[in-house]
């Protein structure tokens, strides 16, 4: 089986937490962080994409590739197809997309969501995803749920508590209903070609609504697989008190 890539995108400009790359953890900036996880898989390269000189010069800095982008991306996905084209890569090579902001993801989900679109055909993309066990989660609007088929391909995606428990909603669950809910874990595989055609379609009103990405995919027909692992991975950085959280776990 061929290798496959990670891509990483990398911000600057953070609306709550400006400079979110380059904020220290444990002695190393974030983004060090990160593509260590991507290090630790099974990629035969690591790319970090960045619109912002200084996040660049670091990674650089660190002995990393680097790819400097446009900076009128929507998406992180779109980000990484700019990449794919600058690096020439062939159509058939699979990329996974890795958020700059999770420090504590396990290197073992990132060769899951590539391993997974590498061993079929049927799907162009790929995402995790693992079951809710804390029923708060479940009407989180953070917390995305993903609804799978009997194959685990995604039906749909929404902040919304999906399916909706027509004898127990809107209630809480009790404790002793079982909790059919998946939540969905932000990281993607894809191959080149399925990049091409993603950056062609205009963003959806299903997307707009949810503020979700992944909707596109599903609103153009094309499929997503999805990866059911055994647990939802420590949260990433979004805020002062993540960082201080992921600090207080490196440390």
């Amino acid at each position: 089986m061929a290798g496959f890539k990670v891509v990483i995108p990398a911000r600057y400009g953070s609306t709550r937490l400006p400079g979110k790359p380059l904020l220290d953890i444990a002695g190393k900036p974030m983004i060090q962080h990160v593509s260590e996880r991507a290090l630790a898989a099974d990629a035969e390269q690591v790319v970090v994409a960045t619109d912002d000189e200084r996040i660049f010069k670091a990674v650089k800095a660190l002995g990393l590739d680097s790819v400097m982008t446009q900076t009128t991306h929507q998406s992180g996905t779109e980000r990484i197809a700019e990449v794919a084209e600058t690096m020439e890569w062939p159509d058939d090579v699979v990329i996974v997309n890795l958020q700059g902001d999770e420090p504590l993801i396990p290197a073992a989900y990132i060769n899951d969501v590539a391993k997974v679109l590498m061993r079929q055909t049927k799907a162009d993309m790929s995402t995790l995803a693992a079951r809710v066990s804390d029923r708060h989660e479940v009407f989180n609007a953070n917390a995305v749920k993903v609804v799978l088929d009997h194959d685990d391909y995604a039906l749909y995606f929404s902040r919304a508590p999906i399916p909706w428990h027509r004898e127990h909603f809107p209630e809480s669950l009790p404790d002793n209903v079982a909790l059919p809910y998946y939540r969905h874990i932000g990281m993607y595989a894809y191959r080149v070609a399925f990049l091409k055609r993603y950056c062609q379609w205009p963003a959806s009103p299903l997307e707009k609504i949810e503020s979700l990405e992944q909707l596109r995919v599903l609103w153009h027909g094309e499929t997503i697989k999805v990866k059911v692992v055994d647990k939802i991975p420590e949260a990433g950085v979004d805020t002062e008190e993540d960082l201080h959280r992921i600090n207080q776990i490196l440390s």
